[in-house]
């Protein structure tokens, strides 16, 4: 089940002796609720992203995860919560190229395991087949783009995670992967009942998300 999102009163800025990058008054997320975040390279997306995820604090205000605040947890603490609650699909990937396809999709769980179960190890296979991904012991070093964001994809939804943060998941694919993924990205979601936020710039992921939010010059915008 999905986590609901309370922001109140953030600002952020990359420099605390800057002026603020990211303002945001208010924001609530409904737990379950499929998000669009949309905006002009720059605007700030990526930038709200990372402090969803509590990889940044804001300087100022609150931003509360179901009744977890993430101001009031020490860097570990967060690093535990964000391994145990979130799916992240970011636009660097993040694979590790000595690692095949499946080893990387697996990766979180070898942190919990010396050796992945093996309801988690047919979990992988079976996403990574969803995604169109059909050698998972090809070397990750010599994946297309399009193909690293699948497997990033796969591995993001190993555990059905209550939230999945997802940026530009569908930039690097040709027309029939990124219907593939989306419909997957989606899919997974509506199943688990995750709270999904994704920033994208794809009409087909716009129009399915149950909300759009138009981020303009790190403020949130208003909808036409």
């Amino acid at each position: 089940m999905g986590l609901a999102l309370r922001i109140r009163d953030l600002s952020w800025s990359f420099n605390a002796n800057l002026d603020p990058f990211l303002v945001i008054p208010a924001l609530d997320i409904a737990a379950g609720e499929n998000v669009a975040l949309c905006g002009p390279s720059g605007c700030g997306k990526s930038s709200l992203l990372f402090l969803l995820v509590g990889m940044e604090l804001p300087q100022k205000g609150s931003m509360v995860w179901g009744d977890i605040d993430m101001a009031g947890l020490n860097e570990s603490a967060r690093d535990a919560w964000r391994r145990r609650s979130i799916g992240l699909v970011f636009q660097d990937f993040q694979l590790i190229p000595e690692l095949t396809v499946l080893e990387n999709v697996l990766l979180a769980a070898s942190f919990q395991h010396w050796s992945p179960q093996a309801s988690i190890r047919a979990n992988a296979l079976r996403l990574l087949n969803r995604v169109g991904l059909v050698n998972p012991r090809q070397s990750a070093r010599s994946l297309s783009r399009g193909e690293m964001q699948r497997t990033a994809l796969a591995r993001a939804l190993l555990f059905s995670p209550a939230i999945i943060l997802a940026d530009e998941p569908t930039a690097s694919l040709d027309q029939e992967n990124e219907s593939r993924v989306s419909d997957l990205l989606l899919e997974t979601c509506r199943e688990a009942g995750a709270t999904l936020i994704v920033a994208t710039h794809q009409k087909r992921l716009m129009d399915q998300a149950s909300r759009v939010i138009r981020l303009a010059h790190g403020r949130l915008a208003a909808n036409p």
